[in-house]
């Protein structure tokens, strides 16, 4: 690795401690604490980020992309709607635990929306719950109507506790929207192939 490589490796995980430490709360980290921490000039910042918003955005994208990927099933499932709702009930609890990366990464994602953002990689992490009961075409809708509807209910949490009524300060009405949820999109998807 080149010695460029190493030195934005070097920032990235120095912001990433840091946005780790302040609980994501980014709004507390300067370019100047993340300098000094990582012992660089301010000016790689922007050499390498173009801003310090941009490599925060790239860290918590790291951050969530990780969450995802650890992600492991501990339990057997029946059938692909139980497998998916414990799987989309965790993110979506995450979510809420860590709100502050999660906006960023949600707002990131909705800035930028590639192949490897990571709502797209959340809902190829959803498609593998899908092992038997749907057919292919209708995994990858499901998938992708599952991950909007929950970026737009945190998002929104407090219009959504006025429409919805769904508190998502409480872990149950999380668990309660989630497999409400993915209820009717198994739901829908059943109709439709019939």
């Amino acid at each position: 690795m080149d010695k460029n490589a190493n030195v934005k490796n070097h920032i990235i995980e120095v912001t990433t401690e840091l946005i780790e430490q302040y609980n994501g709360n980014i709004r507390e980290i300067t370019a100047r604490m993340i300098t000094a921490k990582a012992d660089v000039g301010l000016g790689l910042i922007n050499y390498h980020f173009g801003s310090k918003e941009k490599l925060i955005t790239e860290c918590v994208q790291r951050i969530i992309g990780n969450v995802i990927s650890d992600f492991q099933m501990t339990k057997q499932y029946e059938t692909d709607q139980e497998r998916l709702t414990a799987c989309a009930a965790y993110v979506f609890h995450f979510l809420f635990e860590h709100s502050a990366i999660s906006r960023v990464s949600i707002l990131g994602d909705l800035q930028n929306y590639t192949k490897n953002c990571n709502s797209v990689l959340t809902q190829r992490g959803f498609s593998l719950s899908l092992k038997q009961d749907l057919a292919d075409e209708d995994k990858s809708m499901l998938v992708f109507i599952l991950t909007a509807a929950m970026q737009t209910a945190f998002l929104g949490s407090k219009t959504v506790k006025q429409l919805l009524g769904y508190d998502f300060t409480k872990s149950e009405d999380r668990a309660a929207y989630i497999g409400k949820l993915v209820h009717i999109l198994f739901a829908g998807a059943v109709q439709i192939d019939e």
